[in-house]
């Protein structure tokens, strides 16, 4: 059941009116084979018979993801295990703001699902502008459409991270590795900031590239683990060769492993840079 309390018209600083005394959340669903899932909005709600995202006001103690994930599901049926989030962005006007989390859709399936919907579709991203589109919705098009097809990929080079804190690793290597793969979960859950822009959060796939007496970390939700069976440098490099449009973070302090993947188009985050941000979960 909807929080009453949160679904109110209020009226920001800038003048003008907004749905959701905590703010509004939309969820921005990618098929790669489909397009983006946009919905038409019937004729007597705010806006009506414009296209936008499935969306609403989030209630309270409700992050934006979930407050999203929940409105895509009652709008347009879209059950919240059918994608992930990759990132979100948000538009601040200080006393209100919206959030848009990009998620890319594994087969979702979308229907009209309640009143508020008059239509959903999925509509090739470049055909977007064609259509009769919320004007907020329509502003922040051109920027939500530069990140479709992009994921953030952070690389970890466990030897490296691990051993750049003297806490006694060195007596027992899988344990220390798996301490820090279990911490990555957290971040992968957590999000990162983008380092460009504030108003940016990314969900990253995170692969922990292991080797030595760490070979035989598993992996657990949010970390994929890579065993190098000799090189683990050469194993971080051909990982990298591997994310193909991606944006790449590679978290080490090796200078020859930093000048290699940076060659591939990869950045790099220093390991006190990611132990601070891990300590901070």
């Amino acid at each position: 059941m909807s929080d009453p309390s949160a679904s109110v018209f209020v009226r920001c600083s800038c003048g003008h009116l907004h749905w959701g005394r905590y703010g509004a959340a939309g969820l921005l669903l990618v098929d790669p084979a489909r397009g983006v899932l946009l919905q038409r909005r019937a004729w007597w709600v705010h806006h009506g018979r414009t296209w936008a995202l499935p969306g609403g006001a989030i209630e309270a103690g409700e992050t934006a993801v979930k407050a999203a994930a929940r409105e895509a599901f009652e709008e347009a049926s879209v059950p919240a295990g059918a994608f992930r989030a990759v990132s979100a962005s948000v538009v601040d006007h200080g006393d209100w703001s919206y959030t848009t989390v990009l998620a890319v859709a594994d087969g979702a399936e979308a229907r009209v699902a309640n009143t508020e919907s008059a239509e959903v579709r999925w509509v090739d991203p470049d055909d977007v502008p064609g259509y009769r589109l919320h004007h907020d919705f329509a502003a922040a098009w051109p920027d939500l459409r530069d990140r479709i097809g992009h994921e953030l990929v952070l690389v970890v080079d466990a030897a490296n991270v691990v051993g750049s804190r003297p806490d006694g690793w060195w007596r027992d290597r899988h344990g220390a590795a798996e301490r820090v793969r279990d911490q990555l979960a957290k971040l992968a859950e957590a999000g990162v900031p983008d380092p460009g822009d504030p108003a940016v959060t990314w969900w990253p796939r995170i692969v922990l590239v292991v080797e030595g007496k760490a070979r035989h970390v598993g992996p657990v939700p949010g970390v994929e683990v890579v065993a190098a069976d000799t090189d683990g440098d050469s194993k971080i490099v051909e990982v990298v060769a591997k994310q193909a449009g991606a944006r790449i973070l590679v978290a080490t302090a090796d200078r020859e492993l930093r000048r290699r993947v940076e060659a591939l188009g990869a950045s790099i985050l220093g390991p006190g840079t990611l132990r601070t941000q891990l300590d901070g979960l």
